[in-house]
């Protein structure tokens, strides 16, 4: 039988007719090391010339995310020391967006079948997560999740022990790894000037276990969620995740309004890995109803 795990509620996913809902193909490659230090890197990375008038996805987006992580899941030991044997290189999401007067509905579908079991994660057989910004980071709109994944973080090549994500604004200028006193963050907080995330934590039979929160200086995780997360799993390995959140969930949520363009992007661990040893999509647009983004989530 299909592992199914719902949070079940009178606004559940359940109520969108995806069947009228027109997917989008998004490819998620293996990033391996390769952080946001050396992305900008002109030595290492030649797109650091083209950056900010060319984003990521307008030079590889639909193109290279299977070269890319093809070549990065098994790279010289400078860029991947740690390979997990028969990693695929990439994962081929569909994805759907749909919204009614009170929710946006994110439903991803791709295969885990051909994952190896990386044993790093012992919880969890695979989490999907989504980031999302709302014009308020600028750096995320022409790099998406790269903007908050450093070279410090843990596991990356000189990763600190529990490092997570964070955003370079959120550090004192000229000083190093020096945090922003409280205040200070607290004042980039109220204008919007972190990325928010939603995650679900899957294992095939039990119910999806749905975490958001935000990045600034560091990664927080909300203490209750507002995001929900259903879940079912195939027997030939595919899973279909739909995350469900309202339009307007308060304090420390990014409002999802009517004529806004909404940077997202989407990552997958998959194979009980952890840390940086995920998928993770370039930057994508959103919006609602009408508009020239990549998603264009439509009232149902």
């Amino acid at each position: 039988m299909a592992a199914v795990a719902a949070l079940a509620g009178p606004e559940a996913a359940g109520a969108v007719d995806w069947a009228k809902v027109q997917p989008k193909k998004v490819m998620l490659m293996y990033p391996a090391q390769t952080s946001w230090e050396r992305l900008m890197t002109r030595e290492r990375h030649s797109g650091a010339r083209k950056y900010p008038d060319k984003t990521c996805f307008g030079c590889h987006g639909n193109i290279d995310e299977h070269p890319l992580g093809d070549g990065l899941a098994h790279a010289e030991k400078y860029k991947e020391p740690t390979p997990i044997a028969g990693k695929p290189g990439a994962l081929d999401a569909q994805i759907k967006t749909a919204h009614d007067k009170d929710n946006l509905y994110v439903r991803l579908e791709f295969s885990t079948a051909n994952e190896p079991d990386a044993g790093m994660d012992k919880d969890f057989d695979t989490k999907v997560t989504m980031m999302i910004d709302d014009g308020n980071v600028t750096e995320a709109g022409l790099a998406g999740c790269w903007v908050a994944c450093h070279d410090d973080a843990a596991s990356m090549s000189r990763g600190r022990e529990n490092a997570t994500k964070y955003l370079y604004d959120s550090l004192v200028e000229n000083a190093g790894r020096t945090v922003k006193d409280q205040a200070a963050l607290e004042a980039m907080r109220a204008a919007g000037k972190y990325l928010e995330y939603w995650q679900a934590r899957l294992n095939p039979g039990a119910e999806a276990v749905a975490i958001d929160g935000t990045i600034l200086e560091k990664r927080a995780d909300n203490m209750t969620p507002v995001v929900q997360a259903e879940a079912t799993r195939s027997l030939a390995g595919v899973w279909t995740v739909t995350f469900t959140r309202k339009l307007l969930a308060g304090a420390g949520y990014k409002d999802i309004v009517p004529g806004k363009t909404y940077t997202i992007g989407f990552s997958v661990h998959a194979g009980h890995t952890a840390k940086r040893f995920h998928y993770v999509s370039f930057e994508r647009t959103l919006t609602l109803d009408v508009g020239k983004a990549d998603f264009v989530a439509a009232a149902n």
